[in-house]
């Protein structure tokens, strides 16, 4: 019996400004467009995100997730990436690298109360 294979994850986050989510995502964390979707030009948008094999879907849709959920994102080169980010202007975060019993962990939340914590 062939067993399955899973090739990623995706966790949706609800969003409710696209321009705020692009300048948080795209702007801040370096997330580039794998795709979007809207069923007409005024509808809710979704999108799918990524950078460096981490996958994230963004999504306007009423019922499609829960504001303020938490991804947690096993990496490699936390360090690099937090000067990274700090060496990025934004307003609404200054996250600091923190070590945890688990490791080094870098927290940053959304403009929509979601949260991702990176950590090595």
């Amino acid at each position: 019996m062939k067993q399955p294979v899973f090739l990623e994850t995706a966790p949706i986050f609800r969003s409710f400004d696209e321009k705020k989510a692009r300048a948080f995502y795209i702007d801040w964390l370096g997330f580039e467009v794998a795709f979007q979707h809207r069923v007409t030009a005024d509808a809710p948008l979704y999108i799918g995100l990524q950078r460096d094999g981490l996958v994230l879907h963004l999504s306007e849709h009423h019922g499609d997730a829960t504001p303020g959920s938490t991804a947690f994102v096993r990496m490699k080169g936390i360090k690099e990436f937090h000067a990274e980010i700090i060496g990025r202007p934004y307003a609404n975060n200054r996250p600091g690298l923190d070590r945890m019993p688990w490791g080094l962990q870098v927290e940053v939340i959304d403009p929509f109360g979601n949260r991702l914590r990176f950590s090595e």
